[in-house]
Formats: C-alpha cells, sequence, structure tokens
C-alpha cells in the first residue's frame, strides 16, 4: 500500500491498468476505512483508552490520505501527457 511507484515512466496502457486496479480498490479501502472508524467507536465507547481510539482514527486517514495521492498523481500524469500530445 505504501510503495511509491514513478508514473512518468509508465506507458499510457500501464498507467490505464494502475488506475483500473486503483478504482477497483475502492470499495475495500472504504470498508477497511469504516471497521477501523467502528472499532475506534467501540474502544472509546468500552473505556479502551485514549490512545487506542486516536490511533484507530488515525488509520482511516491514512488509508484515505494514499489512496487520494496515488490517485492524483496518475491522473496528474494522464492529463499531463494529453495535453502534450496535442
Amino acid at each position: 500500500m505504501f510503495s511509491t511507484k514513478d508514473y512518468t515512466t509508465m506507458t499510457l496502457d500501464e498507467l490505464a491498468s494502475e488506475e483500473k486496479k486503483l478504482n477497483s480498490q475502492k470499495i475495500p479501502l472504504a470498508l477497511l476505512a469504516g471497521l477501523f472508524v467502528g472499532f475506534a467507536v467501540w474502544s472509546a465507547t468500552h473505556k479502551g483508552g485514549f490512545a487506542g481510539t486516536v490511533a484507530l482514527l488515525f488509520l482511516p486517514y491514512l488509508i484515505g490520505s494514499t489512496y487520494t495521492k496515488k490517485q492524483k498523481a496518475i491522473q496528474d500524469e494522464l492529463s499531463r501527457r494529453d495535453t502534450d500530445s496535442k
């Protein structure tokens, strides 16, 4: 999940497949983030401790942030190549 790829060296087909793979991960990542939020709520209401609750709330942020950065990088590269070809 945390690997960084250089999208500038990929071909258009590789970028399209990477974007398709990223889009197929959208629902499982949303479910995982929701699961962490649910655990955080449960932890907060059942004397789980402040640190555990905060850690469980930080994980969905990290997942969403990583997903958004990858998606933006792919979209930026695709749009850059689209404007270069015109």
